[in-house]
């Protein structure tokens, strides 16, 4: 099962609330909703279904997945929105509990066991494990080494700060760039995979 990765981002890497103005205010982000003025639908919704495509669950922080859990069960009737709220969903979180995984066919996953988990999965036969938002989830996940695919929509906007994807680590990870398309609105829609041992 690969792990993979869709974010909206930034050109200075930010990927904090893109979606609207109080989605994520941690630091005292005053961008949420930074994303809508660049969607476009002809080329960012074939990228995204692209992605929903090959997956067979999906993964959250449980910031991002309290978002979606509270937006996407209100837009049933839509075929992208039918197919995120009938898709598997897990949800990394220590402090929600099975009462609060009201979003249709949510598993909870401890976050104490979160790494060890995903390995696991990775490790077994199936589809994409499709990762969206959870910048914090992401970071750890690429740290471990644990990210096959990066799916970037790279918007054309300067935030100044905000929240990251990438560990800053120090250490150097080498990618391969497999697909690239722009949007009529600037935005780059491109898709990198762990480059081989011998690009690396």
């Amino acid at each position: 099962m690969r792990i993979v990765i869709s974010e909206f981002i930034s050109l200075d890497g930010v990927v904090q609330a893109p979606g609207a103005p109080q989605e994520d205010t941690d630091g005292g982000f005053a961008h949420g909703g930074w994303s809508h003025p660049f969607f476009d639908p002809e080329t960012i919704g074939p990228f995204i279904n692209e992605a929903m495509s090959s997956t067979d669950a999906l993964l959250f922080g449980r910031r991002t997945w309290r978002t979606m859990a509270a937006a996407w069960p209100e837009r049933a009737g839509d075929p992208l929105a039918d197919r995120m709220n009938s898709i598997k969903k897990y949800v990394v979180s220590d402090t929600l509990d099975e009462a609060d995984l009201t979003w249709t066919n949510s598993t909870l996953v401890p976050g104490t066991a979160a790494v060890d988990w995903i390995r696991g999965q990775r490790a077994a036969d199936g589809g994409d494990l499709l990762i969206m938002g959870s910048p914090t989830l992401v970071r750890s996940l690429l740290g471990e080494d644990l990210v096959d695919e990066l799916r970037l929509m790279v918007m054309p906007v300067l935030l100044g700060g905000g929240k990251s994807l990438f560990p800053a680590d120090g250490v150097r990870r080498t990618l391969e760039l497999v697909s690239t398309t722009t949007a009529r609105t600037g935005v780059h829609m491109a898709t990198y995979r762990r480059a081989t041992q011998a690009d690396a």
